[in-house]
């Protein structure tokens, strides 16, 4: 069986230290040819932190979209792409809301935007959870860290107030694997 798509050229049109942007010409099965633009982002985590019957949430400003966004702690680090994902989610759990969870579970992997982009996210849902300081980044200096009932979450989705993408796809994997 033959490649889906075949590359013929790639070059990277943009990098920062977040991401690349790069730009495939390809040829279809029927022969044709396209384009491609492809965003590669290094993996991240998302963390659902769980304790009497609450999520921590943290809320901060997006400026892409110019509001203030509920979702679960999550991040990547760009500069070190060899840490395992458990040591990753420990660490932004820590850093965003103070939390240092007694047990991680791994829960699955989703793709941030399959159709665009190259990224996965690593959920994971965190227990036992203790209360420390948190260490936030210079970028997270605004945020609020909460902890909200199952139920107010699930309202929060249904009226629009959490709209984050990868909070929504981590809790219904959650609540399909019976875990919340």
């Amino acid at each position: 069986m033959s490649e889906e798509i075949v590359t013929l050229s790639s070059r990277v049109a943009y990098e920062n230290r977040w991401l690349r942007l790069r730009e495939d010409r390809t040829r279809l099965r029927d022969g044709s040819e396209g384009l491609y633009g492809v965003v590669e982002r290094p993996d991240f985590v998302i963390v659902a932190p769980w304790q009497e019957g609450c999520l921590t949430l943290v809320e901060q400003y997006r400026y892409p979209v110019r509001s203030r966004q509920w979702e679960m702690p999550m991040g990547t680090w760009e500069t070190r792409p060899e840490v395992k994902p458990e040591e990753v989610a420990a660490a932004e759990l820590r850093e965003e809301t103070g939390l240092v969870a007694g047990h991680l579970l791994r829960v699955g992997t989703i793709f941030q935007g399959a159709g665009y982009c190259n990224q996965r996210g690593h959920v994971f849902l965190a227990t036992g959870l203790r209360q420390g300081e948190a260490a936030r980044e210079a970028s997270e200096q605004d945020m609020i860290c909460r902890a909200i009932p199952l139920a107010e979450v699930e309202a929060m989705i249904r009226d629009g107030r959490l709209m984050d993408a990868m909070s929504i796809a981590a809790l219904g994997m959650l609540r399909i694997h019976s875990l919340l």
